[in-house]
C-alpha cells in the first residue's frame, strides 16, 4: 500500500482538525469520505470529500483503509468495532472508550481482524513533551522519583462542548486530562499501580466532575500527583494547562507543553525547548502551530499502516489511561485507594 485512504466518523471540532491535518500536512494518505454529525455535509464540501450515509457505508468502501473516530467517547467502542470488523485500521480519538471492558473489546476486535489500533494521544508529539521524554530516556536527570502533573484551564464546564458534560461521557478528568495519565506512563515507562482521588464540581448544576486531585504510585515506585480542573477563575495559573514538574535523582524538569521546557541539571536552570504559542484568536483552532502535533501523530499512524508495523501508540496505551481515570472516580466515590490490576 503506497497511499492510505482515510474515512472520518464525526464532523465537529476534531473531525475538521483531522481533515485539515491530513489534507494539508500528511504524506502517503488521503481523506476520502466523512460521515456523522450535522456538519458532515459542510466538511465534505470544504475538503472535497464523499459524504457517506452511515458508518456502515463508510466502512464498506473499498478505497478506505483506515477510519478516524472523532465522535463523543461514549460512541467509540461501537464504531471502532464496526471499523475493525470491516477490515479497517482504527484511530480512536482519546479517551479510547468509557469502560475498560470496551477498551479490551476494541483491542481484541482489532487483533482478530488483523488491523492496527491507535489512540490520539497527540500530547506525545508536542515539542516540549518530546524533548522531556528524550532527556528522561537519556538519563539526563537520573531516575525519575516524583512528578507533579497539571491540567488546569477552562472557564467552567460551560466552556467545554455540551456533550462533555453529559453523564455518559463521565467528566473533565476523563475527557480532557486523559492525556496526563498517558504522559505519566510514557515518561516513566511504568504502569500506574495505585490511585487515591477526590473528584468534584466547583459549579452547581452539573452531574460530572470538573475538578480533581489525585495521588498515584507507579509500578517503579515513582510518586505522582495530578491536579485537573476546568473550573478556575480566568485567567488561570500560568504554565499549567498541560504542565509537569519532574524530580529526578540528579536534576529537575519544569515542563509547559504550550510554552517552555526548562531544566535544572548541575545547579542552573536553562530553557531547552520552546513551543510557539497557538493563535486561537487570530488563526483559530486550525492554526498550523496547533496542528504540528496532530501532523506528527497522524504521520506515525499512516507510516505504520504503509509499512505494516504496530503504531507507536497502541490500544493498550488507551486502555491503561482509561483504567487509571476510572480508578480515580472509584476512589473518589469510596474514599479508598484503588489498586489497579
Amino acid at each position: 500500500m503506497s497511499e492510505v485512504g482515510i474515512g472520518i466518523i464525526g464532523s465537529g471540532f476534531m473531525g475538521r482538525t483531522y481533515a485539515e491535518t491530513i489534507a494539508k500536512y500528511c504524506q502517503r494518505a488521503k481523506v476520502i469520505a466523512v460521515t456523522g454529525g450535522k456538519r458532515a455535509g459542510q466538511l465534505a464540501r470544504d475538503y472535497g470529500l464523499e459524504l457517506a450515509a452511515s458508518v456502515d457505508a463508510l466502512v464498506a468502501r473499498e478505497d478506505i483503509a483506515a477510519i478516524y473516530i472523532t465522535t463523543p467517547h461514549n460512541l467509540h467502542a461501537e464504531q471502532a468495532l464496526a471499523a475493525a470488523k470491516g477490515g479497517k485500521h482504527v484511530m480512536v480519538e482519546k479517551p479510547m472508550a468509557c469502560t475498560v471492558a470496551e477498551c479490551d473489546g476494541i483491542i481484541e476486535g482489532c487483533r482478530e481482524a488483523g488491523v492496527y489500533c491507535s489512540i490520539a494521544f497527540t500530547q506525545r508529539s508536542r515539542a516540549c513533551n518530546s524533548k522531556a521524554k528524550e532527556m528522561i530516556d537519556r538519563g539526563d536527570i537520573g531516575r525519575v522519583r516524583q512528578i507533579m502533573e497539571f491540567a488546569l484551564g477552562g472557564a467552567g464546564l460551560g466552556s467545554f462542548p455540551k456533550w462533555q458534560s453529559a453523564p455518559e461521557n463521565l467528566g473533565i478528568l476523563f475527557g480532557h486530562t486523559i492525556h496526563n495519565f498517558d504522559r505519566i506512563r510514557w515518561f516513566t515507562g511504568a504502569e500506574i499501580a495505585t490511585v487515591y482521588a477526590k473528584c468534584t464540581s466547583l459549579e452547581p448544576g452539573y452531574e460530572v466532575e470538573g475538578t480533581s486531585m489525585l495521588l498515584m504510585t507507579m509500578t517503579d515506585e515513582t510518586t505522582v500527583t495530578l491536579w485537573s480542573s476546568g473550573q478556575l477563575p480566568q485567567p488561570p495559573f500560568p504554565r499549567t494547562q498541560f504542565g509537569s514538574w519532574i524530580v529526578g535523582e540528579k536534576g529537575l524538569i519544569d515542563l509547559d507543553a504550550y510554552g517552555e521546557l526548562r531544566t535544572n541539571i548541575g545547579g542552573e536552570w536553562h530553557v531547552v525547548e520552546t513551543q510557539e504559542p497557538v493563535d486561537f484568536i487570530g488563526k483559530g483552532f486550525l492554526d498550523p502551530v496547533r496542528l504540528e502535533s496532530f501532523t506528527k501523530h497522524c504521520q506515525n499512524f499512516i507510516d505504520a499502516i504503509v509499512e505494516n508495523r504496530e503504531p507507536p501508540i497502541t490500544g493498550w496505551d488507551g486502555r491503561q489511561a482509561v483504567a487509571a481515570a476510572l480508578a480515580a472516580y472509584e476512589s473518589s466515590r469510596t474514599g479508598e485507594k484503588v489498586v489497579l490490576q
